[in-house]
Parts: C-alpha cells; sequence; structure tokens
C-alpha cells in the first residue's frame, strides 16, 4: 500500500514520489475540452487519476484562446483553471494515424470522456456502443448540450442553456431584463454530475467487471440545478419568476443597503429574526403580526424591507456583519473576488496553491498558481502534480507506451 506524508496544500509528500490518492492507477482518456468535460476530469486528476488530455494540432482546446486575461505565457487563465494534472498529447482524428493512436490510447484507459456533438465520435469510429463492444469494462461518458436524442443538433453552450432551460428567467429584478450567472454555472454544474457519474460506475465495474456508458447533459442538469424553483413548478405549478437577490419561499433573505457596500441577509427561521430585530434596536419587528412568522414576513416583503433598510443605512456593511454574527443571525458583506479569497483564507480554508513549475519541462522558473480543489479527504486528500500541461507536451512520452500510467514531471 503507498502511503504519504501530505503537506498541507496537498502536494506529493513521499520521498519516492508517489502519492496516495483515492483514483490511483485509473487512466482517463480526456476528449473533451472548454470547460464541462475539462471540470470534470480536472476534480478527477486532483484525486489521483491519469488524465490524458486529446487535444487537436496547433489549435487543441479552444480556451487555450480564449484571453485575455493570460498568464505571463499568454496562456489563457480559463484554459489553465481547469486543466492541471493532466498531460496534454496532440491526436489529428482526421487521420487513419491519430485515429489508431487514440485506439491505443483508450485501449489502455478506463474512462473515456467526451463532450463534441453528438454523432461525431460514431462517425469517427470511436462511439461508444463500438468502443464498449472491444472493452466491455470500459466506462464511456458523454457530455452534451441537449442530449442525443431531438436536441442533438443545438449547440450546447451555456448561456444558450441558461436562457432555454429556464435560470434566466429567475435571475436579475424584476422590472429588469432577464440576466445570465456571472460564471458559466451549467457548465460547472454538469462537469460535477459526470465526475459523478463516472464514479458511480467505478463502483458499478468494481463489484461486476461491466463498464457502461454515462450520459449528461447541460439541460438536464440545469433543470436538477433549479431544485427549489423546480420542484415549485413540477409539484404545485408555479411558473416562478425573477425577484432580484430576494427568496420566494424566505424573508428577509436577500441582500440590504448599508452605509457603505450591500450586505447579505439569510434569515432562515423565527428564533434568527427575533435576534435579528434586537441587533437593529427594534425588537417588536418579532411581534408585529406583518412579521411573526416566515410566512407573514414573506406576505410583506416589501414593508419589511424597507423597515430594516432604514435601519441599515445607519452603519456599514463590516459593522452589521460582525454583530449579527456574534447574535447568531446568518449575514455577510457582498464582496470582490479578492475579498473572497482573503476571506477564505481568514478562514483557514483552502483558497489558492502553488503548484511548483518544472524547469526541465522548459517551463519558466516559479509557480503556477491554482484554485484549490473543494473536496477535503483525511485519507487520500487531492494532489496538485503537474500544471496545465502545454499543448502537446506529453505527446510524444504517451505515444511512445499509451499504457505507461506514469505522470512523471520529468
Amino acid at each position: 500500500m503507498d502511503t504519504q506524508d501530505n503537506a498541507p496544500d496537498g502536494r506529493v509528500g513521499e520521498a519516492d514520489g508517489t502519492a496516495r490518492t483515492a483514483l490511483h492507477g485509473l487512466r482517463v482518456a480526456d476528449f473533451s475540452r472548454v470547460l464541462a468535460g475539462p471540470y470534470a476530469t480536472m476534480l478527477l486528476a486532483d484525486l489521483g487519476a491519469d488524465v490524458v488530455k486529446v487535444e487537436r494540432p496547433g489549435i487543441g482546446d479552444e480556451t487555450r484562446a480564449w484571453h485575455p486575461p493570460a498568464d505571463r505565457n499568454g496562456t489563457s487563465t480559463y484554459f489553465l483553471g481547469v486543466n492541471r494534472n493532466k498531460r496534454s498529447v496532440v491526436l489529428d482524428l482526421t487521420t487513419e494515424t491519430g485515429l489508431e493512436q487514440a485506439r491505443s490510447l483508450i485501449a489502455a484507459s478506463d474512462v473515456l470522456v467526451e463532450n463534441f456533438r453528438p454523432g461525431t465520435m460514431e462517425r469517427l469510429g470511436l462511439g461508444q456502443r463500438e468502443l464498449r463492444a472491444r472493452h466491455p469494462a470500459l466506462i464511456y461518458c458523454s457530455i452534451s448540450g441537449f442530449g442525443s436524442g431531438a436536441g442533438a443538433t443545438i449547440p450546447g453552450y451555456d448561456l444558450l442553456v441558461q436562457a432555454v432551460g429556464g435560470l434566466m428567467s429567475v435571475t436579475g429584478t424584476a422590472d429588469g431584463e432577464p440576466v445570465k450567472a456571472g460564471v458559466a454555472l451549467v457548465d460547472v454544474i454538469t462537469g460535477l454530475h459526470a465526475s459523478l457519474g463516472v464514479l458511480a460506475a467505478l463502483r458499478h465495474r468494481d463489484a461486476t467487471g461491466e463498464g457502461q456508458l454515462v450520459e449528461v447533459n447541460l439541460l438536464g442538469s440545469l433543470l436538477s440545478a433549479m431544485v427549489n424553483q423546480a420542484s415549485a413548478y413540477a409539484v404545485a405549478g408555479v411558473v416562478p419568476g425573477r425577484m432580484g437577490n430576494a427568496h420566494p419561499s424566505i424573508a428577509p433573505y436577500e441582500t440590504l443597503p448599508t452605509a457603505d457596500r450591500p450586505i447579505a441577509l439569510a434569515v432562515g427561521n423565527d428564533r434568527q429574526f427575533t435576534a435579528l430585530a434586537e441587533v437593529v434596536g427594534d425588537p417588536g419587528l418579532a411581534l408585529d403580526d406583518r412579521f411573526r412568522t416566515n410566512a407573514d414576513r414573506v406576505a410583506h416583503r416589501v414593508a419589511l424591507r424597507d423597515t430594516l433598510t432604514k435601519r441599515f443605512r445607519a452603519a456599514g456593511a463590516d459593522h452589521w456583519t460582525t454583530v449579527l454574527l456574534a447574535a447568531g443571525v446568518p449575514a455577510g458583506p457582498v464582496n470582490s473576488l479578492d475579498d473572497a479569497f482573503a476571506f477564505a483564507h481568514k478562514l483557514g480554508l483552502p483558497g489558492i496553491v502553488d503548484i511548483p513549475a518544472s524547469p526541465a519541462d522548459g517551463e519558466d522558473p516559479g509557480s503556477h498558481r491554482q484554485v484549490a480543489h473543494p473536496i477535503g479527504l483525511s485519507g487520500t486528500p487531492a494532489q496538485y502534480r503537474l500544471p496545465p500541461p502545454r499543448l502537446g507536451q506529453h505527446t510524444a512520452q504517451i505515444l511512445d507506451d499509451p499504457s505507461d500510467p506514469s505522470i512523471s514531471r520529468h
């Protein structure tokens, strides 16, 4: 059994350079690009899988060119954010040589992940039926925008799915236009679903020896992730609309202005509301018939917001955050991203990690700053073994021996 002394930042701590990880020995052939697929495979790579990223000659993953912003070498930070711990191999899938190289890689892999437009892999002779007939233990994960049926021809872009999937209809102010989320949230959620599906399929394979097809799509992932809003429609026929930062079922659960910047209040029960009333110097609010229960507060949310806003304008967000948290009322300022990372650091939570560069691989001296893996595992923590690869950086190594699971930096 592998053992190691893990550094706090998750870097390899064993004298021989190996690491005990949850997915040690797992090979993933990653034919995905952009965000949903690469995010899923990076999560698997962080947990120890050897992920081989298959890229097009000369271009690679489209996100390599999505800049600004870029790092000191001119590489898109978008690409860098979802491709660490991977090796890059360039294969020309328009040629028989490239396809044969791809087949050799797949034969040596446990999992294949792809997010081409439905039908593309089949036209290349790399469809799931053909490959799983040859390799019954292969787990084949297919990510699409709108499934492989009637929606197969619809391009799967996050913005499009946020629009047609209903997320934009509930995002933004009531009197404003529909607004997308500030990040490609649907891609991220779909990547999480893909990685969960792969892990479930691996568990089944451990028990039976059988691989299977794992399918996820952006629209289905979004509808699932709409949770209470989707359930309101499915169960009660309620079609929700835009409410700004307010909540359809809880009040006060929104942002309020203060003397300097907005503060978020998340009052989830009557006890917290009573404490809130005390903190703002108006304990009678909790006894007001309009605000006694959550249902009352929801029914009179406008009057409640107006009352609280007058109180909160007396001081700044930091003051209110301090006194509210001390009273057990969930609250916090609306932070910028730099403030958010600083807040995580203050709490002792992982935020940004540094992956040492490897001059032997032709990299610039220094380190690669990355956002920390979000899952804590006490026995097999995430590892930061490799910085995001240069296009085709490992082609010779992988084509020389596709079955070699080594992820050596040198």
